[in-house]
């Protein structure tokens, strides 16, 4: 891969990495439909290049984890960033749970479904509104101080949050809902940009009516060449060097489609067509 790269907390990788959510099943619940696909999809993105691999315990649950072992272990210089912090009741069903028992708990479960001594990269999946914020902080930064995790990472976050956490603990990343077409956490990106803190946009192909068959980025995707989610890639390489865009998918032909962005030049007259549309 030819896409720049990013260090965090000593730890540098490519920009362009994996998103293990898609290894699951429906509600990403349970073990995928094709299991094999899906480890195949794993260890072709390590051929590709990848060295970023963003998973979470709530993905299956657990499933996402024990699948990147399968596939991956030893994982040589291979980054597995995964999260903590979400209760899973069912298919599609999300519960924050912030206390600092249950995300040491988690911790430690990750580390032994990953078999790790200490994790590469662990973040904060959501702030529970129901328990105190510094009991949150502060158990992801004992985690740290114990060796227990490399990094720490927030989701889903607010500056303010991003800040009040900082007065805890080092934060290596945020990861927050971005694409070129949606720009929710635009400021939140900016101030990542700002301070060197890692940006991992999920759902970071463009969506909706602009990048729809015969919209204005599927046109300019063909004028470029490349597809839709080529190009929301390659735009969010070129936004900001903090970006870490962590596309997913449970194809192996999806898989190489979304990485061949690393070798995608945008113009500045394409690139700034796409920051106009979502401006």
């Amino acid at each position: 891969m030819s896409d720049p790269t990013f260090t965090y907390a000593n730890q540098t990788i490519h920009r362009l990495g994996y998103g293990a959510m898609r290894i699951t099943g429906p509600g990403v619940w349970g073990y995928p439909r094709d299991r094999e696909e899906a480890l195949a999809v794993l260890r072709r993105a390590v051929e590709m290049g990848v060295d970023f691999i963003d998973t979470a315990d709530s993905y299956g649950p657990n499933v996402s984890e024990e699948l990147i072992a399968q596939a991956l272990h030893p994982y040589g210089n291979v980054k597995i960033a995964t999260k903590a912090g979400l209760l899973r009741t069912g298919p599609d069903i999300w519960v924050p749970c912030g206390r600092p028992d249950y995300l040491r708990q988690q911790c430690e479960l990750s580390l032994r479904r990953l078999g790790q001594d200490s994790l590469d990269l662990f973040q904060l999946h959501r702030i529970d509104p129901t328990v105190p914020n510094e009991e949150q902080f502060g158990l992801l930064k004992a985690l740290l101080e114990e060796g227990k995790v490399q990094a720490v990472g927030l989701s889903e976050v607010s500056v303010d949050e991003i800040k009040a956490a900082r007065s805890v603990v080092t934060i290596s990343t945020v990861q927050n809902l971005y694409n070129a077409t949606n720009r929710q956490s635009e400021h939140v990106l900016d101030y990542c940009h700002e301070e060197g803190i890692g940006f991992i946009p999920w759902f970071p192909v463009a969506a909706g009516d602009l990048a729809r068959s015969g919209g204005p980025l599927h046109t300019l995707a063909t004028a470029q060449g490349v597809t839709v989610a080529q190009l929301s890639l390659a735009w969010l390489l070129r936004r900001s060097p903090v970006i870490m865009p962590i596309p997913g998918t449970s194809k192996v032909a999806h898989l190489e489609e979304n990485l061949g962005a690393a070798h995608v030049t945008l113009d500045d007259a394409t690139f700034n067509a796409i920051s106009a549309m979502g401006a």
